[in-house]
């Protein structure tokens, strides 16, 4: 399974052509999140992951097409069931001019076996069981059995210095990165300043591995407020702009000085119920406590599925940028279950369900869900509030930043989140094992189930797909673990998300809208001038 890639030369010739074009400009960017610490192992966060990349590189990546491609490791093969080597590039030096080996390569999977931030990272190195440095620029990865995705996994393996992070514990980590002090990677741009919730700037590394980048200076400005980007874009305080609001597309593609590019992307907005006993967000609707949590209820989950359009949600909340889902993972992901049709909705059936359940007069809920991470995720939640109430549920919305929703549900606070999840690493088995499978941290798996499901059949299957070797074996497990999942209704899928980008003709062209929704400075080609 050794793989290499041509399109690695291919970039840094690319690099090197753009940087003759620009060598002294400054990228300004407006990204709706930027990172929530400099630390790039602190959380598995999307927006968190996509900025610190200027900084730190991967051991292996996404292609444009999420193919998987050479990062720090230019090559892997399995050795045995158990056991993968990865080989590493030669001649890769760390911002301080320290060589990059097989030593940091142990350390930062080390860190992230330790680390437990809000969302945390361990679920890419979950697999790990022990390690070997063959050499300097060799490391053999030991599974706790065979491991068929563990390159996919590696796509978010950060590679920090080890001299560096030396000492450094889960307490003083985030310190030791946001002063800068550890903030030393092998990355396309060093790091030069960070403000929490508004800006994020990076110089260019002259040294880079993979070519001089073209820009000298990126500028990750953060601006929550979509309408505000939007403006700050035409009054040209920056070169483009990221998450374009669905309903100003149209305005944006008739402005002959704005290019404006559109893709789908691999994140479903679903809806996820809390299984645990007793629930704390559920009551009766005079607000006295119930006997049981409600969503424990298979008919009170269908209820809910039935109550739910997803026709509207993506072409009226969504504003057209958006798709009906019909499971977690989107098509082109590894494991996509073609079979899977989009639910109708069916009100009075979903009526006559809260019935037989014992709620004719339905129950009060909150309901939980971002308002700024990902493009129409507030829409999705006020429109849900809507259809939710249709059934005779008393809904209060609750719609809240990513920095506040993430950790409350990691602290057990929520009894439902309505978020995106996006399979970033190409593959349905990454989300299964950590969403669907019971939270288990000796087999370390259900890393990101919160709500306490347990199903010893999914369990089985998941476990089954971990070790498969066989990629039609694998990926028969994967589709008959999607429609089980669908069946039990824990995790609801809704739509998935659509994204654009609006970029000034005048100053660069986007070479490329990624699915996974992810915006890197070296996609950006400035304009001669």
């Amino acid at each position: 399974m050794r793989r290499t890639c041509s399109r690695l030369a291919v970039a840094a010739t690319a690099l090197s052509l753009m940087a003759s074009v620009a060598t002294a400009q400054t990228l300004t960017m407006g990204v709706m999140a930027g990172p929530e610490s400099l630390d790039p192992h602190f959380t598995a966060t999307g927006t968190h992951s996509e900025a610190l990349k200027h900084v730190f590189d991967t051991l292996t990546q996404l292609g444009d097409r999420l193919q998987i491609e050479p990062g720090l490791a230019e090559s892997w093969r399995v050795v045995n069931p158990t056991t993968w080597e990865f080989k590493l590039r030669k001649g890769v030096k760390f911002h301080d001019g320290s060589d990059m080996t097989a030593e940091d390569v142990a350390a930062s999977i080390r860190r992230m076996q330790q680390l437990a931030g809000p969302n945390p990272t361990r679920i890419y190195v979950r697999r790990v069981q022990d390690m070997k440095i063959i050499d300097a620029h060799t490391i053999q990865i030991m599974t706790d059995g065979p491991a068929p995705t563990l390159p996919n996994d590696f796509i978010r393996v950060f590679v920090t210095s080890a001299r560096a992070t030396a000492g450094l514990t889960p307490e003083n980590s985030n310190e030791a990165f946001n002063s800068g002090r550890a903030t030393i990677g092998t990355g396309p741009y060093r790091y030069s300043s960070w403000t929490p919730r508004e800006q994020f700037t990076v110089e260019r590394n002259d040294s880079y591995w993979g070519g001089r980048p073209a820009w000298a200076r990126v500028v990750r400005r953060e601006i929550t407020n979509p309408a505000a980007r939007v403006a700050q874009l035409k009054t040209g305080q920056l070169d483009m702009i990221v998450r374009v609001p669905a309903a100003d597309v149209p305005t944006l593609e008739r402005d002959n000085t704005l290019t404006v590019v559109k893709t789908e992307t691999i994140y479903v907005f679903n809806l996820a119920l809390d299984q645990r006993e007793p629930t704390p967000q559920v009551t009766a609707r005079d607000g006295s406590k119930l006997a049981s949590n409600p969503y424990r209820d298979a008919r009170v989950r269908e209820a809910i599925d039935l109550a739910i359009d997803r026709r509207a949600l993506a072409e009226i909340a969504m504003e057209g940028l958006g798709t009906p889902a019909t499971q977690m993972v989107t098509p082109g992901i590894f494991g996509y279950n073609p079979a899977l049709k989009v639910p109708a909705p069916n009100v009075a059936r979903a009526r006559q369900l809260l019935a037989e359940a014992g709620f004719p007069n339905g129950f009060r809920m909150v309901l939980n869900f971002s308002n700024n991470r990902l493009p129409g995720d507030a829409g999705v939640g006020a429109a849900l509030t809507q259809m939710l109430a249709r059934i005779g549920l008393e809904v209060q919305a609750a719609g809240q930043p990513a920095a506040v929703i993430f950790p409350a549900r990691q602290r057990g606070e929520l009894s439902n989140i309505m978020a995106g999840w996006g399979t970033l690493t190409g593959e349905s088995n990454y989300y299964y094992a950590a969403n669907a499978h019971t939270n288990n941290a000796q087999l370390r798996l259900g890393a990101f189930n919160w709500t306490g499901f347990s199903d010893a059949e999914i369990d089985k299957l998941v476990q089954d797909a971990n070790v498969e070797l066989d990629d039609k074996a694998r990926e028969a497990l994967l589709q008959r673990i999607g429609a089980l999942w669908n069946e039990k209704r824990v995790v609801i899928p809704l739509a998935a998300v659509g994204s654009a980008w609006a970029v000034r003709r005048d100053r660069a062209t986007l070479r490329v809208g990624r699915s996974d929704e992810e915006t890197y400075a070296w996609d950006v080609v400035p304009v001669a001038r």
